[in-house]
């Protein structure tokens, strides 16, 4: 290393490049590099989100569509082959309960629950939910268990 190729360290030296708008002698007076006039060259711009210029955005020339039902209730579906499942590993010994299904992990406690017809279910369970299909509530009760509805 010599006088010829000595640089300071890393990181050290911050150049911010010109300062604009600080008077015409600096080159960058005036406008301060914004050009003239319109939203861009003033103070506090920020482009909305949508923003096309004036123009009509799109999301308002587009027309809306469709219904949604603000009394709508979701189910969760179990099929009884899930049910069968958990018997068979043990997690459900003679009754299927929301507080069973909660503390697995299956649920949520805001969730409701619908057991749905999907597979065979051999185990005897007592299966309190808030619905059942038909032939869910079929295939449990010929299994030797119950179907009670909250």
């Amino acid at each position: 290393m010599d006088l010829s190729n000595l640089q300071p360290a890393e990181g050290s030296v911050h150049k911010n490049g010109k300062r604009v708008g600080r008077g015409q002698g600096s080159g960058k007076g005036g406008t301060a590099a914004r050009g003239h006039k319109g939203a861009k060259s003033r103070s506090g711009y920020s482009k909305k989100i949508g923003f096309e210029g004036g123009q009509m955005p799109l999301q308002r020339r587009v027309p809306k569509f469709g219904f949604n039902n603000i009394n709508r209730k979701e189910y969760v579906g179990i099929n009884l082959s899930k049910l069968q499942e958990l018997a068979d590993k043990g997690v459900i010994k003679d009754t299927v309960d929301m507080d069973l299904l909660i503390e697995n992990r299956i649920v949520k406690s805001s969730d409701l629950v619908k057991i749905l017809g999907g597979g065979e279910l051999k185990a005897k369970l007592k299966v309190s939910v808030h619905k059942f299909t038909a032939s869910a509530k079929a295939a449990i009760e010929a299994a030797g268990g119950e179907a009670v509805n909250l």
